[in-house]
């Protein structure tokens, strides 16, 4: 009779870095009225990365070798994940897309989209959502989002590039997994964290 283990068998890494650095210049004027922030919002959700860009070489030497890779559906983390593993096609997931950002509608103020930026994550972090996905959905977006990576690590390393607020979204959600960071690259662009499994 064969002897039984009790040792779960081996997942991951996982690998989870931000996009490059969009097109679309967050820090640039003109100031815009909450509509126009609406709109601007949009475009540089649809937008590519700034031309000209490669993955660092650190990023690029971490995924080489990964077996299942991930973008989200935006175009800036799908062009993120092909500089950072050209060998390789990433499943393009929008389970893994930014969280959102609806502007408060506070009529008379114009602002850079940079300071809109930061306006809208406080009202949806209190509750706004202009209709759309809400803090609430968004979380239980990221515990799926968490689960289909923890699921992929069966396969071995995984490589996901995504979002800013998102990946921050899914960091405790792997630790309830079971996955811990073992390297933080911070929250820049291109910077990516490496996560072990630890075990539940």
């Amino acid at each position: 009779m064969p002897a039984t283990t009790s040792a779960q068998p081996p997942r991951g890494p996982i690998i989870i870095s931000r996009h490059g650095r969009p097109a679309l210049d967050r820090t640039k004027g003109p100031r815009l009225s909450w509509t126009e922030y609406v709109d601007w919002w949009s475009r540089y959700e649809a937008g590519p990365l700034a031309e000209g860009q490669k993955a660092p070489a650190g990023l690029m030497a971490e995924v080489s070798d990964a077996d299942v890779v991930f973008a989200s559906a935006r175009l800036r983390a799908q062009q993120t994940a092909a500089l950072a593993m050209p060998h390789k096609a990433a499943m393009h997931d929008p389970v893994f897309n930014e969280a959102p950002l609806p502007p408060p509608t506070l009529v008379g103020v114009r602002a850079l989209p940079k300071t809109w930026n930061v306006l809208a994550r406080s009202a949806w972090l209190a509750g706004h959502s202009l209709d759309g996905e809400s803090n609430t959905e968004a979380h239980l977006r990221a515990k799926i989002a968490a689960l289909r990576l923890h699921e992929a690590s069966e396969q071995g390393k995984v490589y996901l590039a995504a979002h800013g607020w998102f990946n921050r979204m899914i960091r405790p959600e792997l630790r309830r997994l079971g996955w811990t960071c073992i390297r933080d690259g911070g929250d820049s662009y291109w910077s990516f964290r490496v996560y072990g499994y630890r075990g539940t």
